[in-house]
């Protein structure tokens, strides 16, 4: 059984055409914006996704928040605005985090070969002694990504442990590109953290991000498959004997995506993180300046014009600029979107179905951009 839609330059698969419910929107102070819950809808009903649902924090109004489609194909919940779901690689940007931390303190330094923190580790056709903690994070270390092995579904309940992640890379043939998105190089920045500090990664995000922010919402679920709390089922397409078939993927133990793929986390939790992360209240300005400082990325990944800082994309808008954030995948189902604008509007979202064509792909990018460009009424 192979997965369908996780890798979005590969789309290949015709999504399943089915009626989702009308969007609906919280009341707040601000006003709405139709053209986002316009958006929503088009997700559900054209392209057949089980449920979207986005966060707006704006600065100017307040929150306005909005869903559409189900929360459970079986019994037809409607999809919820403030519970819990995978956030894929959004959790790179709180490993990056705990990295700089530990830079501003003079504990790690980025431009340290990544063999000086991790001695032997990357040897053979890749070499730890010249790559450095910063090719880490925005990921210039000219590694492959465990995660785009093809084993998919046979790993759903396989524990791994982080050693075993970068063995996995290390066999893969050298990506063709001078940056390249990877996993591994996350895996390996925890590593970093867990060398340096002596505790696990877990408990130094916890400490450092997630206790002093209140991210209540925010967990790493270790090797366990479950969601805790109440939260969405997610859904994926896989191919069984040539033929596609929906499943649903929320059990799934993510301890293959560990610094770079594993928390749990919910919308208002991801706007209050970014809040934070660029108004200085988790680095010092010139940490934030290191952070937020970006190069170009991959196009066909990422999107045109796309550039990547250290563990924060960053993409132009419509409506001129460009926004700050990350983006994330989640193997059983999750699709989810953190991202600021040049205002400080905040917009988190999520889909709980991965788009599997390339209609459905620029559907969820431009639902992301109306988020950020639409001005409340």
């Amino acid at each position: 059984m192979r997965i369908l839609g996780a890798n979005l330059t590969i789309l290949t698969l015709l999504a399943v055409a089915l009626a989702g419910t009308p969007a609906r929107a919280a009341a707040t102070e601000c006003g709405d914006l139709p053209g986002l819950r316009a958006g929503l809808n088009r997700l559900i009903t054209e392209q057949g996704l089980a449920g979207a649902a986005v966060e707006v924090d704006n600065p100017r109004c307040g929150r306005w928040t909005a869903s559409a489609g189900v929360a459970d194909r079986r019994i037809g919940r409607p999809m919820p605005v403030d519970e819990r779901f995978r956030i894929g690689s959004i959790t790179k940007t709180f490993t990056a985090v705990a990295v700089l931390q530990l830079a501003a303190e003079g504990q790690v330094s980025l431009d340290a070969s990544v063999d000086s923190y991790l001695p032997g580790l990357v040897q053979g056709a890749y070499d730890g002694r010249r790559m450095s903690v910063r090719d880490l994070l925005r990921h210039t270390s000219g590694l492959p990504d465990h995660a785009d092995l093809p084993e998919g579904e046979q790993w759903r309940y396989r524990t791994f442990r982080p050693a075993e992640l970068v063995r996995l890379a290390l066999a893969m043939p050298r990506p063709e590109r001078t940056w390249h998105y990877s996993t591994t190089n996350y895996a390996l920045a925890g590593m970093i953290v867990e060398r340096v500090t002596g505790r696990p990664l877990e408990a130094e995000v916890e400490r450092r991000v997630l206790r002093p922010l209140g991210l209540s919402g925010t967990y790493w679920p270790g090797d366990s498959p479950a969601i805790r709390g109440a939260h969405p089922r997610s859904y994926t397409l896989v191919e069984q004997n040539g033929t596609p078939i929906r499943i649903d993927g929320t059990n799934w133990n993510m301890s293959y995506g560990w610094a770079g793929g594993a928390l749990i986390s919910t919308l208002p939790d991801l706007n209050r993180f970014f809040d934070a992360l660029l108004d200085g209240r988790l680095l010092p300005a010139p940490w934030t300046a290191e952070l937020t400082r970006t190069i170009p990325a991959d196009e066909e990944r990422l999107g045109a014009g796309a550039r990547y800082g250290l563990g924060v994309m960053s993409l132009p808008m419509s409506c001129g600029g460009h926004w700050i954030g990350h983006g994330g995948t989640s193997p059983g189902g999750f699709r989810a979107w953190t991202a600021v604008n040049p205002n400080g509007r905040r917009v988190s979202f999520v889909l709980n179905e991965v788009p599997a064509t390339e209609q459905a792909e620029l559907d969820f990018r431009a639902v992301v951009d109306t988020a950020l460009c639409e001005e409340n009424r």
